[in-house]
């Protein structure tokens, strides 16, 4: 059995301790410095306050300062917290990381470069390794339709493990794999985290029409929603995915699977970034609705804050057509320029063969 050290004990980092712990793993869930109450809390054998579930038996909790002594014997690091953590967790961890060691991120994102360019999280993360085991450390990411509570709950899950280094992938599959927890593999580390960092955003936009009904007034005397809206955006946002994938050198297999479509469908069901949206479809301005939800880290505005700048400058560059993104730039200008919702529908799908 493997000895697996978490650092990060929020939702994901914590679920994904379940079907590791059933498949008999010993497991460190190790919080960072901002989990002190929750590891609190699971020391004293109550619920993490947030998963509200208490964790398994194989599963050991312990404060930060504990990684030095946690992570070097490890067979396997996993890196659970969000993307505002990335930076920190490399400088954290990596000092403590061992030649030839696997780390496993959960976190999603990409980081604005500033020139007109993207990095990846895992290329970031790995960026502030030390010298001397940055290129013998090997990285995977998960991506694919995960909630957390639903994991730990054990319901059926499908996700895909990637890596650039293909031959630790079969390794890390049999050690989460379960009759729930369904893993598939592949070398497409571009496309996987390209998708999963973009369906936040485009979540956003899904959830802008269930507001948009609410705030109609008075309301359709048939009681007629917006599904068809939300499907349309949900489409143009799929296609877009799809655009910067290719740009970024991704494959557009994993943008009509489990990375792209599936992780976009089950974000779009609800949680933080669908109640921001809601908030701005009801018609509150950005500012106002963000002040909603205090002490949230909404993945969609940390993901569209630093994509978007990066692909208004490509665009100035000449290195992205600017008519291929038409969802995302707008997104962007509803939340930093308060523009009315008012899409321009005959953008949409442009760069596809049904396009106008």
């Amino acid at each position: 059995m493997a000895t697996i050290s978490v650092v990060g004990a929020g939702l994901m980092g914590t679920a994904l301790t379940f079907p590791a712990a059933d498949n008999g793993h010993d497991i460190h869930l190790i919080g960072t410095h901002l989990d002190t109450a929750i590891i609190e809390e699971l020391k004293a054998g109550r619920a993490h306050p947030r998963l509200r579930r208490t964790v398994l038996p194989h599963v050991t909790p312990h404060f930060h300062i504990e990684i030095p002594a946690l992570v070097p014997g490890a067979d396997l690091v996993v890196i659970g917290v969000n993307s505002r953590g990335v930076r920190w967790a490399s400088g954290a961890v990596g000092p403590h990381l061992q030649p030839g060691q696997r780390v496993l991120m959960v976190t999603k994102g990409l980081e604005n470069t500033g020139d007109g360019s993207l990095q990846l999280l895992p290329d970031l993360f790995r960026a502030g390794l030390p010298d001397a085991i940055r290129d013998s450390v090997r990285i995977a990411a998960i991506g694919g339709p995960s909630i957390a509570g639903e994991l730990a709950a054990r319901r059926h899950t499908g996700v895909v493990f990637t890596s650039r280094h293909g031959e630790i992938l079969p390794e890390l599959r049999r050690t989460f794999a379960t009759s729930y927890y369904h893993v598939w593999t592949s070398t497409d580390m571009p496309g996987v985290e390209v998708c999963v960092a973009l369906k936040n955003i485009y979540t956003l936009a899904v959830g802008l029409a269930a507001g948009m009904v609410e705030a109609e007034t008075p309301p359709d005397p048939a009681g007629a929603q917006m599904y068809n809206t939300a499907a349309a955006l949900f489409a143009q946002g799929l296609a877009e995915t799809a655009y910067l994938v290719q740009h970024m050198g991704g494959g557009l297999e994993t943008v009509f699977s489990l990375p792209g479509a599936g992780d976009l469908y089950v974000t779009a069901q609800g949680g933080r970034n669908t109640r921001l949206a809601r908030l701005l479809g009801k018609g509150m301005p950005f500012s106002s609705a963000i002040e909603e939800m205090p002490g949230e880290t909404i993945e969609g505005v940390d993901a569209l804050l630093s994509v978007a700048p990066a692909v208004e400058r490509a665009v100035e560059m000449g290195k992205l057509d600017g008519d291929a993104m038409p969802l995302l730039r707008k997104l962007y200008r509803i939340m930093t320029r308060h523009e009315p919702i008012a899409f321009e529908w005959d953008s949409f799908f442009g760069k596809l063969p049904f396009g106008k």
